[in-house]
């Protein structure tokens, strides 16, 4: 699948079937993360827009700082099923279109969603909506490849997805190629995520490129089951481990439009 291809794809619908697991299995950040993006702020005051939020996972994560936090999320079924959470306010948008003021936003973070967006339009949007010197956060969880359970698991739905599931790497590089913000940081931190059998059919049926129902899901499922009885500990659980990249820059020049 193309970018092209896959910035056509209807946001609003993408994940609607798939909220209910999305909220309950998808995994969350380290908190150094969010210790890194925050660094040298004042969080007092301090608004952010968490775009492309779907159920809240990061959107809760800022707000637990103290700071409040517009999410940005164009899916209902997705908004549906987020936790609430009092600092955080959900509001219909895309990354191209966030329908915010301009000038309004501290700091503008996308977790696990910016391969979704049309790159040029959004970092336009992104340099409109933020501050003098606003910081920018892109963050993906990316599966560990040196870690051999991991490293199976993402064969497995690297087959049932027709490999779409490499489809986000290489989109940070329009990050790199803009002239509104500075030099791109990029730091990893490692994570992992717990999962019982139910939670590990769960996070990988969570992903939108993974079919729901026929033959293909029914295979997957059972792989997926094999593979945990392969490597599941003493206390019945397995490890999924991810390397967290974290691009951050900030608003260089103030663009007018």
């Amino acid at each position: 699948m193309s970018n092209d291809q896959l910035f056509q794809m209807n946001p609003r619908s993408r994940f609607s079937n798939r909220a209910e697991d999305y909220a309950k299995y998808r995994p969350s950040y380290p908190s150094e993360v969010i210790d890194c993006i925050l660094q040298g702020l004042e969080t007092n005051q301090l608004i952010a827009a968490d775009v492309g939020a779907g159920t809240g996972i990061s959107s809760r994560l800022l707000a637990d700082r103290e700071i409040r936090v517009i999410a940005i999320e164009p899916n209902a079924a997705m908004k549906q099923v987020a936790e609430a959470h009092p600092l955080v306010e959900f509001r219909d948008g895309s990354a191209e279109e966030t329908k915010l003021a301009d000038n309004s936003v501290d700091l503008v973070t996308c977790f696990q969603s910016f391969h979704w967006f049309n790159p040029e339009l959004t970092l336009k949007e992104f340099a409109r909506i933020l501050k003098p010197k606003g910081i920018l956060a892109v963050v993906w969880n990316n599966r560990d490849r040196e870690d051999k359970f991991t490293q199976e698991y993402s064969h497995l739905t690297q087959i049932a997805s027709h490999n779409q599931s490499e489809m986000r790497y290489g989109t940070e590089r329009f990050l790199r190629d803009t002239d509104s913000f500075a030099p791109v940081r990029h730091l990893i931190f490692s994570y992992y995520q717990i999962l019982d059998c139910k939670a590990l059919i769960g996070r990988a049926m969570s992903t939108s490129y993974i079919p729901k129902q026929g033959g293909v899901a029914t295979k997957f499922i059972q792989d997926l089951e094999r593979l945990y009885e392969q490597y599941k500990n003493n206390d019945g659980l397995v490890y999924l481990k991810y390397n967290t990249n974290v691009y951050l820059t900030s608003l260089l020049l103030r663009t007018f439009y």
